[in-house]
């Protein structure tokens, strides 16, 4: 009996390191690492120790005999991977994570964010070397995406937060949240107390589409969406309004597919998630019957993986726009392609001008689509989408458009930002200034403000691990600036004496009991507060 990796995978390698025969790839280092849609386990070598499985932090590896259901074809998947691959054995040369010299006292680093690229760099940092670390973050609640980007219904996802925990709960770190960097602090004053700073601010922008009509109600950018649903401070609870029986998702990766579900799915399964309260009154009355997800390429460029489109729950038609040119293309996939995926989906042909049908959902792939516009009067009524080199057009009625094209990053205050790559520069994790590549002392990026709005969750990891290594060599060097002030409790003052109402680490717990007791009356994991004046219990922020 072999074991296999399912949907869940977060590719950190955490089951890499356990593997005793290095039957789990891509591995870090090896070519495809981070560009594959998941790690597969080579069932010819896998000696089903179970290893991998324990190590794994959400619980997406299990064994071939005990998969049900949709699962099943995950086993195909991972064998799949390894048909046209050698596998190699026998193992590299071993790497040894970079440690601190010796100090008369530790580091002091403060980390902006307590997402997965903060947690992952603090836990690196705390395993690494001594130092003690300050994580910081504007809102009252640890996680970032963890907590408010995955979709409530992806609950073994969410599992990483119990690893994060570890990170939360270390005696050398302290919370500091509902501190907003730029606003309560400047960068100057982290570097006075903390001999560095690592940024984990991720990506918080959504990409315009730059067409006319986009400006209008009803057109909103995936992060807004995606951020009413699972209870994100910053979007209202009357953000967004579901109430059309057809929605248009500009985009065909992951995060349309997850927006396309949760508007699609069973509202009695989002009703045992941590969905927002108020997204869930709303579905239930939703009359969302069709979901077009829109692309501009071809099948074989569609953005989202086989996992996630696998985990579209039953009862949802899954069908493609008809054209010549994408039944070409799909007649002509190559085996193993994301063509030859979709072969197998129907073709239909759409009449856009008749309202969707009035029993049963739909998801429609429409491929070669561009946006050219989108109409409406007070509110967006319809999208205009072209035919790629043609001069065809077709308005698609809709009351709802979700762009879905990508995440950009914004400027951090007393930072260099690079408006085209939407990112900080930087050295291996290490801020320069763009204009004469000298390095900006004791200043670090991780995550998507450092390479992009690319990569899952676990990509994360390996990312932290170049720019820990990066700072502490900086310091083994001394290249880091001495702070002025050293110790939490300084830094702690410094908060307080400019007012700013700091939750720690026994009021963000508090915070979590609270939403679990909400959720525990009605058999759900949490019910969120919406709103950081409920959070920090009827005080305004």
């Amino acid at each position: 009996m072999t074991y296999v990796v399912t949907q869940a995978c977060c590719a950190d390698a955490s089951c890499m390191s356990v593997c005793p025969v290095n039957c789990i790839h891509p591995a870090p280092g090896e070519p495809d690492f981070g560009h594959t849609e998941m790690v597969y386990v080579d069932p010819n070598s896998c000696i089903d120790c179970g290893a991998c499985a324990d190590a794994c932090p959400v619980s997406a590896i299990k064994p071939l005999e005990l998969l049900t259901g949709d699962e099943q074809v995950f086993g195909d998947i991972n064998a799949a991977f390894y048909d046209d691959r050698s596998v190699e054995l026998t193992w590299s040369a071993p790497t040894f994570p970079v440690v601190e010299a010796p100090r008369d006292r530790p580091l002091r680093v403060a980390v902006v964010g307590t997402g997965p690229a903060a947690s992952y760099a603090a836990r690196e940092l705390l395993t690494t070397s001594s130092a003690h670390v300050s994580m910081i973050d504007r809102l009252p609640v640890a996680g970032g995406l963890v907590r408010a980007g995955v979709a409530p219904d992806h609950p073994d996802t969410k599992r990483l937060a119990e690893m994060f925990t570890w990170t939360y709960d270390h005696p050398r770190t302290r919370m500091f949240l509902n501190v907003d960097v730029g606003t309560d602090v400047t960068h100057d004053d982290l570097l006075t107390h903390h001999d560095a700073v690592v940024y984990a601010v991720g990506a918080r922008l959504d990409r315009p589409l730059g067409v006319p009509g986009e400006q209008l109600p009803g057109v909103h950018g995936s992060p807004e969406v995606v951020g009413w649903y699972n209870s994100h401070t910053d979007v209202p609870a009357s953000a967004v309004d579901v109430a059309t029986d057809r929605v248009v998702i500009v985009g065909n990766g992951n995060v349309a597919l997850d927006v396309a579900r949760i508007l699609l799915g069973d509202v009695t399964a989002l009703e045992r998630t941590d969905i927002a309260d108020h997204a869930l009154a709303a579905l239930r009355s939703a009359p969302v019957r069709e979901v077009v997800v829109v692309g501009r390429r071809g099948p074989g460029q569609a953005a989202f993986t086989r996992p996630e489109l696998l985990m579209m729950p039953r009862g949802i038609d899954v069908v493609i726009e008809a054209d010549g040119q994408v039944a070409d293309e799909l007649a002509a996939a190559a085996p193993g392609s994301k063509a030859a995926m979709l072969r197998d989906l129907p073709l239909v042909d759409v009449d856009w001008t008749r309202p969707p049908q009035a029993d049963g959902r739909r998801l429609v792939l429409a491929f070669h689509r561009t946006v050219d516009e989108i109409t409406g009067t007070d509110r967006v009524e319809g999208v205009r989408l072209g035919r790629v080199g043609t001069d065809r057009a077709t308005v698609v009625p809709t009351g709802l458009v979700v762009r879905s094209t990508g995440h950009r990053g914004s400027p951090v205050a007393d930072l260099p930002f690079d408006p085209a790559t939407a990112t900080i520069p930087h050295d291996a994790g290490r801020v320069v200034d763009p204009a004469t590549g000298e390095p900006l002392p004791g200043a670090y990026v991780v995550g998507w403000i450092k390479r992009g709005a690319v990569g899952g969750i676990g990509a994360n990891r390996t990312d932290a691990q170049e720019t820990v290594a990066t700072l502490l060599g900086d310091a083994r060097e001394g290249r880091l600036p001495a702070p002025a002030k050293t110790g939490t409790r300084t830094f702690a003052r410094l908060l307080r004496s400019r007012g700013v109402d700091v939750v720690d680490r026994r009021r963000m717990r508090r915070i979590d009991a609270g939403e679990r007791r909400r959720g525990a009356s009605t058999g759900r994991p949490r019910v969120k507060f919406a709103t950081v004046e409920e959070m920090l219990g009827g005080r305004p922020r």
